[in-house]
């Protein structure tokens, strides 16, 4: 069945989208190269096809332009862990395609860290993984989706997240691919799922988009 300007009405989407900044003092934070660009496009994608969208970002330049897009903005991975948990319960679909931060200073000076010597050692400790977290609690009914950005070993890495974060689906994109990933208009994807394998050639984001909505909608019936 073709997906349609109604086909997620009273559907709600929960969406993580961007990057999130990890603060190591007042001025400083670890961070990634995410513009939220993928996320994005998905957002208003769903939302142009009926859903209500509940959009969780990390700190992107993007706006949202659909009226059904609700947007929360978050800047650390324990923002945006609370910010979905609180919203997980109402959701339909969940999509994960933030690029949460794996690893956050385990102190965050107070004042700005003045530089002395010619080396800084910061300890780091991990992050929550929202998707996994989320996974555990998913209810009967919710379809989840995530996002593997890989390097190398990518169909396995990718496959053994599907299963360790229950997931319904994963789109895989590899850096190794030009045009893919991060700080571009374009991408290249594979969507993996337990029993099938999608892959599709490099496009701009906003049809990226439609194709794995259209892939979700084909799943849900």
């Amino acid at each position: 069945m073709k997906v349609t300007e109604k086909s997620f009405k009273g559907k709600t989407v929960l969406l993580t989208a961007g990057p999130t900044h990890e603060p190591i003092d007042p001025v400083r934070f670890i961070g990634n190269h995410s513009t939220g660009k993928m996320g994005y496009a998905l957002a208003e994608c769903f939302a142009a096809h009926g859903a209500t969208v509940q959009l969780v970002s990390g700190p992107t330049n993007l706006s949202a332009q659909h009226a059904n897009i609700i947007v929360t903005p978050v800047t650390s991975a324990d923002e945006m862990y609370a910010a979905v948990s609180q919203k997980a319960d109402a959701a339909d679909i969940l999509v994960f395609a933030a690029a949460v931060a794996d690893y956050k200073p385990k102190v965050v000076a107070e004042k700005k860290i003045k530089k002395a010597g010619d080396e800084l050692t910061i300890e780091l400790v991990k992050n929550v993984d929202i998707a996994a977290a989320l996974g555990k609690q998913k209810k009967a009914g919710q379809f989840s989706v995530g996002f593997a950005l890989e390097t190398h070993d990518e169909s396995a890495n990718a496959r053994e997240k599907l299963r360790k974060k229950n997931l319904d689906m994963i789109v895989l994109n590899s850096l190794n691919d030009p045009g893919a990933g991060f700080r571009h208009d374009t991408n290249k994807i594979t969507v993996i799922e337990q029993d099938a394998t999608t892959a599709f050639e490099l496009k701009p984001k906003t049809e990226v988009a439609q194709d794995i909505v259209n892939l979700i909608w084909e799943r849900i019936q």
